[in-house]
């Protein structure tokens, strides 16, 4: 449709539904965006959009004062008698002439740093001003992507939901929120009442408050990396201030200040404030940071625009609107985008019961993803675009067809259509409309070779099925694992059946017959122990043969409390070295037998044969734990304020021998304590005893996450150690453990010359072992994470000592870091 076509359809609807129209335009015609329209003495307003058009809905005709507010611009309070809905008012805003000419700073004495000192003094107090009201909030969201790749590594791109023009060209994803806003000194609570995203009637919008609940005042910005406010209590530290000009809003003089970061590798903005003088509170904001900044190197600019208004009533500045430019691009794929957002009709004396704020800090009604066209275009405060009118139109117009069972089987037929490299990568096959699907694993990638089986197959296939409307699913699973040099065949499988997304309850029932290692948790990767025996002759990982049947299920009793159950039958039967082929073979080097008790005997084995029963209880409790409410499921987050606890109990019982019984009790704290702009500090600490044994089979033993590989695949860094052997330290008494490190966060590295332009960030860590009969085992590191270059940096390089009966052992690993 023709985009002029399109814009006077758009200006003849939003006529018929808005009570207040126009546009807002400069001397020469130019359309203006986000300007602030507001009633004067009232939290009613919008802003225009990037057309300049905007909407002011009132309740009755009458006599208005409706201010237009733009920066750069005379305000402009027109004046209006208003006898018939709707009213159509087009305004022409006049340049500031009056400005004050840019002042000269002599190099004793800064004008900007007086009003910045004075901003930074009355920060706490203008803070509090605003830390306690509700608010109705609106936000849009839009993406756009430019000449898009057809492919990326391969994989065809499409035309991502229709969104794609000829050019490889338009609006990826837009969306639309209109949510209520309660907000103490401590406490943000969000009740979404409506979402809409363009082409998706069952989605939700992402474009929240409580995800841009960015406010100046406060000394950090957490805009994916915490940046430091230009009135921060320390920003002398970081920022350089120019004061630019000084002008006259009505009766209120307003200093606009450049500011800039005293090195470009600080995690500072790039831009202006406006400062009212004598209450020295914000009038407006426009600052950038870039990717390096924010520690996104994916991200080339992000931009933060926010305007104030002054409120009569209660002698202040509260936030009136915001919106967040972003360009950012990887693998081909250039994105530029906007959020932007209005507040209006604060309440700034609301009565706060004990019952206002739980830990649901956001909640979606139901049916809020089903508003119609009519109740958009009655509550929207900023009208659309002509080109997001026209979005809309063309993913509606499409969204039928192609949620339909027709094109969705066509889809499927293309992309279900098996190819030779299948063969490497793997096969699926889905039905998108049935929502089901079918997964067979790589019978290429998935071979990987040990001492035990030799070369084996370890392919998976897997089906599974997701009923939407109900938001339950089940999944079912089967392993063929066939090893070339112990001539076995080894089959293992399961079913999980999903109930709710409200108490995320499932029920699972696994069986068959695996190779396991003796570490349940099975620290050695697959890849990394074949890479480690083939090349180096050091096959780490050690196993046994295990026939079993389980049965487990957990649920969320509430919001904090999970618990999980399990009981299952297992047989266990020691395993034996069967192949020796080698890539690079040492003459002075074998392979170690698969006892890692006597890894120099090749004929014993660490335990016998036996069978045993096995219950297990466990429980998550998670303090403080926050949650998102939807219609149909709930998200927890996770809370850092508060340490999390999992406490487990484990019988083994009916043993086909009597010494192989034991009852095990265990518990485990961890938590992410965040330090502002100084970084992160995480700790793990686990804690165990085993009861009632006589003789625990070696199965059953406490085995730690070691590492000899000096390579780690585990992303969290709190869960392993880095030098400690395997098997050394494994216990059948009691135990306990400690993980701890702080990362940094480029707060260090960024103020090294030279070597802050690399974007490494600083992590040092501390770990201990404490087992009966042994000394303690620790550890101490210190590592440079964010490696790699350009926008690729997932790699992450750690220096450790260790320490264990007087004698220390150095060593380097080299991990994977997200």
């Amino acid at each position: 449709m023709n985009i002029k076509i399109s814009l006077l359809l758009f200006i003849s609807c939003s006529i018929a539904q808005a009570q207040i129209t126009g546009t807002v335009t400069d001397e020469n015609n130019t359309a203006l965006p986000f300007v602030n329209i507001y009633l004067q003495g009232s939290y009613n307003g919008t802003t225009s959009n990037d057309d300049g058009i905007y909407q002011l809905d009132i309740n009755k005709t009458g006599n208005y004062t409706i201010i237009f507010q733009y920066l750069g611009f005379k305000t402009l309070k027109k004046e209006v008698n208003i006898t018939a809905l709707p009213f159509e008012l087009n305004i022409v805003l006049k340049e500031d002439a009056l400005a004050l000419d840019e002042v000269q700073i002599s190099t004793k004495d800064n004008p900007a740093h007086r009003i910045i000192r004075a901003a930074i003094a009355e920060k706490d107090k203008n803070l509090k001003k605003t830390s306690n009201f509700t608010a109705d909030f609106y936000s849009r969201g839009i993406y756009r992507i430019k000449d898009a790749p057809e492919k990326i590594m391969g994989f065809e791109l499409g035309d991502l939901g229709g969104g794609l023009d000829s050019t490889r060209s338009g609006v990826v994803y837009l969306s639309e929120t209109i949510s209520k806003i309660t907000k103490s000194e401590k406490e943000f609570k969000e009740n979404i009442l409506a979402s809409k995203v363009s082409g998706d009637d069952s989605g939700f919008s992402f474009n929240q408050a409580s995800e841009v609940n960015f406010n100046v005042y406060t000394n950090l910005i957490n805009l994916g990396e915490n940046i430091v406010s230009p009135i921060a209590n320390y920003a002398f530290n970081y920022y350089k201030y120019t004061l630019v000009n000084s002008y006259y809003e009505g009766e209120f003089l307003i200093n606009k200040i450049k500011v800039a970061p005293k090195k470009t590798t600080d995690n500072a903005f790039t831009g202006f404030i406006y400062i009212v003088e004598n209450s020295w509170e914000f009038f407006a904001v426009d600052l950038s940071v870039t990717g390096k900044q924010i520690q996104q190197p994916m991200v080339k600019k992000l931009t933060l625009k926010q305007s104030y208004s002054y409120s009569e009533k209660d002698k202040m500045w509260p936030l009136f609107s915001q919106s967040i430019d972003f360009v950012f691009g990887m693998f081909g794929i250039n994105v530029d985008g906007r959020f932007t957002g209005v507040y209006s009709d604060y309440n700034f004396q609301p009565n706060f019961t004990k019952a206002t704020f739980t830990n649901e800090i956001l909640s979606i009604e139901d049916k809020a993803n089903k508003k119609d066209s009519l109740f958009w275009k009655n509550m929207r405060p900023i009208p659309l675009t002509a080109e997001e009118m026209n979005d809309y139109q063309l993913k509606d117009s499409i969204k039928e067809i192609r949620q339909s069972e027709k094109y969705l089987d066509s889809i499927d037929l293309k992309r279900n259509k098996f190819k030779i490299m299948n063969v490497l990568t793997g096969y699926n096959y889905s039905n998108t409309y049935e929502k089901w699907g079918l997964n067979i694993g790589s019978p290429v990638f998935n071979s990987m070779f040990n001492t035990v089986q030799g070369w084996h197959t370890n392919m998976d296939i897997s089906y599974y099925k997701y009923y939407k409307d109900e938001n339950r699913s089940f999944n079912i699973r089967s392993k063929i694992d066939y090893g070339l040099s112990d001539d076995q065949l080894r089959l293992s499988g399961g079913f999980t059946y999903n109930f709710n997304g409200k108490t995320n309850s499932y029920v699972s029932i696994n069986g068959g017959r695996k190779i396991m290692q003796f570490n349940e948790s099975e620290p050695i990767a697959p890849i990394v122990n074949a890479v480690s025996s083939l090349f180096f002759e050091d096959n780490y990982a050690k196993y046994y043969d295990k026939t079993f049947a389980s049965i487990s299920g957990g649920k969320e009793i509430f919001n904090g409390l999970r618990m999980n159950s399990s009981i299952s039958y297992e047989n266990r039967k020691p395993l034996f070295n069967n192949a020796d082929w080698v890539i690079l073979n040492k003459d002075d080097e074998q392979y170690s037998s698969n006892n890692p008790l006597e890894p120099d005997n090749y004929t014993s084995t660490p335990f016998d044969e036996h069978s045993i029963y096995k219950f297990s209880l466990g429980a998550t409790i998670k303090f403080g734990q926050k949650y998102i409410s939807y219609p149909d499921r709930k998200i927890n987050l996770y809370e850092t304020k508060y340490p999390a606890l999992n406490i487990g109990y484990t019988k083994g019982f009916a043993a086909s021998e009597n010494k192989y019984n034991y009852d095990l009790v265990q518990a485990r704290l961890y938590q992410d304590l965040k330090f502002g702009n100084k970084g992160t500090f995480s700790y793990n600490i686990k804690a165990g005893k085993f009861l009632n044994t006589d003789e625990l089979s070696f199965t059953d033993y406490k085995h730690f996450n070691g590492n000899q590989t000096h390579v780690n695949l585990d992303l969290n860094y709190t869960n392993s150690f880095y030098l400690l052997p395997y098997y050394n330290l494994s216990t059948d008494d009691q135990y306990a453990e400690f993980h701890a490190q702080h990362h940094f966060n480029g707060y260090l590295l960024r103020k090294i010359p030279l070597l802050n332009k690399l974007q490494f960030q600083l992590v040092v860590g501390a770990k201990a072992l404490f087992t009966p009969d042994n000394t303690p085992y620790s550890e101490y590191s210190v590592g440079l994470d964010n490696i790699g270059f350009g926008k690729f940096r997932f790699l992450r390089i750690d220096y450790v000592r260790s320490y264990f009966n007087g004698k220390a052992t150095n060593g380097v690993v080299f991990g994977l870091s997200f």
